[in-house]
Parts: structure tokens; C-alpha cells; sequence
């Protein structure tokens, strides 16, 4: 089963209309996206948008075959010229499921928004599911589902779809997800390319046809990663957007709640609120045990609190403890940690603070401090395959 992509774009396309934005502004080219739209097997169109036929043309397809239109979106959108000899657009009902001619059956799949999802299955048994903007699929329920060879989604808009996808097992290693309806939310370019990488998605441009099931294109999503940055930086927000695709996250707090500090409970219910509602939370600095355990992916945040705990228990901020084996005991317990990294078979994502670039702190123990965060990202960044510095919002890779 193959698949056409006439468009990839948000419903009013990239870049909108006389909007000033920079994605929009950059939006020039090949990165310039047209309302999504797709062509299966010259048989099958999904969505009608503007501009269809000459889309199809352009790609080297002709929509003469076309048998059966459906439409996914909330509402079926301005008035579109239906191309003389195409079927008039329809929609499948939500849970039935319609049987074409060609040997396709489409199934329509509910949404926890408006809109209409469409599971496809080909002749030859190849399994595509195409979602609507900004929708997910609703009453999943974890390991329910059939896998599905490729996954056509919002996938910057609406993350948690894939989320529920794969805890439902329909997405899985060798599942092809494709990002479609594409706004000006992420610049184009390497920063999209990058974002859906870290999701095990990726994007293709208009005109591309793609064969369902074809492994080779499913991005590797790095197991381990390492987020630099200093404050306010973004780098717990660019933390969370690349697990945000994936089901059951935990949530390592390792900065306690320091009850009574009413800016830190501040800051604490800020990172709670922008966290999906399916992850749990713990708080702890024992991680070597929970990196060695089976789960669901880890997020970390953050390491500089971690140290700050080992540092109060090794005795750190007294000389004279210092010098009589709290050094020593600090230097053992990030070897332990770093150590615990290079075992887990866990995905694990944590956050640092670089405080290296600042100003040389005027105290001692602010020193050592400050040296011993540098020991302890440059160790835990040895291990990872994937280490980001993120400054002033913009995620810059060191590695990987």
C-alpha cells in the first residue's frame, strides 16, 4: 500500500496567509506545505483540499481512480470545487467501518475532539491510521490495539495521541510516524526535524509517496539524553516536550518541597501544571535503584539538585570534612550514578543547570560547588547518546 502525500500542512497551510511570524517567514520552498491530504493507492483520498488535483499531478498521480473522498476535520471547511469525476466527499461514522472495491476497508476510529480518525488496511494487509488536527484517538485502553504500519498524525499539536497510541500497543519499534497538519509552531527545517526525531517521528514534503511498512525510515530515538542549560533557559520545557510522546512517564523531583518556601512550591506547581496528567511524579534523589529497575521512561529533574543533596551528605561544604574523605565519598557516588546510566536499559531524559559560564562564585563552597557540576554533567554526559544545551529557548545538540 502506497501513500501520497498531496499535502502535510495545517488546515490554512505553511506559511499562513499574511502572517508575520519567523516559522512563517522561513516557511519558503520545500518547506512550504499545502492543507494536508492523502492519496492511498490512487484508489482513496482523504480529505479534499484545495488544490487536490493539481497536487496529485504534481506528484506524478492522477485522482481519475479516486472512489471514495472522506473527510476528517471538525467541520468540513470552506466550500472546495469538487474535481469533475471525483465522489462526492463523505464521512464515515465513528466505531463503522466501509469496505472499497479495491480491497481497502476503512474503519473510522472516535476522537476526543471533533473530528474523524481513519484506520486503513490494504489489499496486501499493511495497516495505516491517518488522524484529524489537533484530535487523538479516545477509549484506548493499554495493549488493545493492533499495530499499525505507518501513523499519520498531529504530532507537534497533539503529542499525547502518540502517547496513547503506543501505550495501546497500535504504535510500536517498527511503526513509520509521520507528522502531518504542520503549523508555524516550530520553525521549519532542522528544529522540526529535530523535535520529531526525539518523538520517533519524522516529516516528508509535499508530493512524497511513501510505502507502508517501510522500516528503513523510522527514526531511532536516542535512549539516553543529558539537557544543559542555564536558568531559565527552557531546558526542563524542552526536557518534557521530548517524552511527551511516550505513555507513563516518571517524573523524578529531586528537589524536594522545602516546605514553608512558598516561590519554591511556586515553581513546583508551574512544572506540575505543564506535565501531561498520565505521568506520576516521585521525589528522590536515590536514582541509581530506579535506573536500574524496568519502566517507563525516567525524566530527571534535576541533576544540580542531586548534587546539592549528595554534597550536603558527603559533608562538602566543611574544609576539614571535605578533606577527610567527603571528597572521596562525593567522587564515588557520581562514579555510582554515572555507572547506573551506562546499565540502565530505562529511557531516561535529565536536566542540569551549566553554571560554568557565569561568574566565578566568591565563596569556597560556592566554588566547589560549581567544579563539582561540571564533574558531574561532563560524567553523566559520557554515557548518553544524546546531550542538548538549550539557550534562550533554542536547543543546541553537542551530541547525537
Amino acid at each position: 500500500m502506497d501513500v501520497t502525500l498531496l499535502g502535510t500542512g495545517a488546515p490554512a497551510g505553511l506559511p499562513r496567509p499574511d502572517c508575520p511570524c519567523a516559522a512563517c517567514a522561513t516557511a519558503l520552498g520545500p518547506a512550504t506545505r499545502a492543507a494536508t491530504a492523502l492519496l492511498v493507492d490512487g484508489a482513496l483520498l482523504l480529505d479534499l483540499t484545495p488544490g487536490a488535483a493539481f497536487a496529485a499531478a504534481r506528484a506524478g498521480h492522477s485522482l481519475a481512480g479516486v472512489g471514495q473522498v472522506l473527510l476528517t476535520h471538525p467541520h468540513d471547511g470552506p466550500a472546495v470545487e469538487v474535481p469533475a469525476g471525483l465522489p462526492q466527499p463523505g464521512r464515515v461514522p465513528d466505531g463503522r467501518e466501509l469496505a472499497l472495491l479495491t480491497g481497502h476497508r476503512v474503519r473510522a476510529v472516535p476522537m476526543d475532539a471533533p473530528g474523524t480518525g481513519y484506520a486503513v488496511t490494504g489489499p496486501d494487509g499493511r495497516r495505516l491510521l491517518y488522524l484529524p488536527p489537533g484530535g487523538a484517538p479516545a477509549g484506548l485502553e493499554e495493549g488493545s490495539a493492533e499495530r499499525y504500519d505507518m501513523v499519520l498524525a498531529d504530532v507537534v499539536g497533539r503529542p499525547d495521541a502518540l502517547a496513547r497510541l503506543r501505550a495501546a500497543g497500535a504504535v510500536g519499534p517498527t511503526t513509520d510516524v509521520l507528522a502531518v497538519h504542520l503549523d508555524h509552531d516550530v520553525p521549519p527545517g532542522p528544529e522540526l526535524d529535530r523535535r520529531l526525531a526525539a518523538a520517533g517521528a519524522r516529516a516528508a514534503p509535499d508530493g512524497t509517496t511513501l510505502a507502508v511498512g517501510a522500516y528503513e525510515d523510522v527514526p531511532d530515538v536516542p535512549r539516553r539524553t543529558l539537557v544543559l542549560g542555564g536558568a531559565r533557559s527552557g531546558k526542563s520545557v524542552e526536557a518534557e516536550r521530548r517524552l511527551e510522546p511516550f505513555p507513563g512517564v516518571l517524573y523524578v523531583a529531586t528537589g524536594g518541597s522545602r516546605n514553608g518556601d512558598t516561590e519554591w512550591a511556586a515553581r513546583v506547581a508551574a512544572h506540575r501544571d505543564r506535565r501531561p496528567g498520565s505521568w506520576r511524579t516521585t521525589e528522590t534523589c536515590d536514582l541509581v535503584p530506579l535506573l536500574a529497575q524496568d519502566g517507563p521512561p525516567l525524566l530527571v529533574d534535576c541533576l544540580s539538585l542531586w548534587l546539592t543533596d549528595a554534597m550536603d551528605a558527603a559533608g562538602a561544604w566543611d574544609d576539614a570534612e571535605w578533606a577527610g574523605g567527603g571528597e572521596r565519598a562525593l567522587r564515588e557516588r557520581v562514579a555510582e550514578l554515572a555507572a547506573a546510566v551506562r546499565a540502565t536499559r530505562r529511557t531516561v531524559v535529565a536536566v542540569s543547570n551549566e553554571v560554568g559560564s557565569g561568574i566565578v562564585p566568591a565563596t569556597a563552597s560556592g566554588r566547589r560547588y560549581r567544579d563539582e557540576l561540571g564533574r558531574l554533567n561532563a560524567a553523566f554526559a559520557h554515557e548518553c547518546e544524546h546531550v542538548l544545551l538549550v539557550v534562550a529557548g533554542q536547543a543546541l545538540t553537542l551530541r547525537g
